[in-house]
């Protein structure tokens, strides 16, 4: 190698992969770099999309560009499952409440509602009142005519799912809607939630009005139907913030005290 020749002597033009050094002339004179810069990002999508739709760069962070696909979220599951991550601890800690309305409920699940504890007292209430509705029907037939023969009456669960789904889904949300029509900050989840529970004291209910004493089956779907009542009352009112919706409260205390009258006609008669 000779003397005084040195690598940043050699021309870098006709080298592959190099990269020509950018000249102040040419930023000042407006090259194509400057173009390139100036060009216009491209519309990419954000990932992870927010509240589940498709957010374009420069939408707002809350999703109203595209409020209809929104909408899709109460049609998934995902959208639910949170609701159903609660400890077996504090689902009983909310039954025990749900059966003593004094012991504040609403502040139980204000911070964390649950979709776990309404889903399955559902269920079972639903095949309780199925079974035991045909045993009492067992029981009374067989003390008035022992000879008669009986079948088991399928219907039961047909009507009972029919009754005690449609009921803890349909109410609430309309519940819902009317609150917002009256301008009343409402929440879906935990009128699910609280309607749920209420459904709690029908079970333990529903054992006691086997016993083939008719006065003795008044008196328990009275005092169930009350105590339910007044649970929906009492956290209701907290849910709307003390607003005066007096009317609304005995609907809905109304409304509980129907079921309760339905269940013992229907299934208990």
């Amino acid at each position: 190698m000779e003397e005084g020749y040195t690598y940043t002597a050699l021309p870098t033009s006709h080298l592959l992969g190099s990269v020509p050094a950018v000249i102040d002339g040419d930023i000042k004179g407006g090259s194509s770099s400057e173009a390139f810069h100036a060009a216009s990002p491209a519309n990419l999508q954000v990932f992870p999309p927010t509240n589940g739709a498709y957010q374009a760069p420069g939408s707002p962070a809350d999703g109203n560009a595209q409020t209809a696909t929104d909408w899709k979220g109460f049609f998934s599951i995902s959208s639910y499952s949170p609701y159903f991550n609660v400890d077996t601890d504090v689902v009983v800690d909310r039954l025990v409440s749900s059966v003593y309305p004094m012991d504040n409920f609403y502040r139980k699940i204000d911070g964390n509602p649950d979709l776990y504890g309404p889903v399955w007292i559902s269920t079972t209430l639903v095949f309780m009142l199925a079974a035991l509705g045909n045993f009492a029907t067992y029981t009374i037939q067989k003390r008035s005519d022992p000879s008669m023969s009986w079948n088991f009456d399928v219907g039961f669960v047909n009507w009972a799912a029919l009754v005690i789904y449609g009921y803890v889904i349909v109410v609430p949300a309309a519940l819902f809607f009317l609150l917002q029509y009256f301008g009343i900050n409402s929440s879906l989840i935990r009128l699910w939630c609280i309607w749920g529970y209420s459904l709690f004291i029908f079970i333990p209910a529903s054992l006691l009005l086997v016993v083939p004493v008719e006065i003795f089956r008044w008196l328990i779907t009275i005092l169930a139907g009350c105590a339910s009542s007044w649970f929906i009352f009492l956290n209701l009112k907290v849910h709307t913030e003390g607003s005066s919706m007096t009317p609304l409260y005995v609907s809905a205390m109304v409304l509980q005290f129907a079921l309760a009258l339905f269940i013992k006609i229907f299934f208990f008669a």
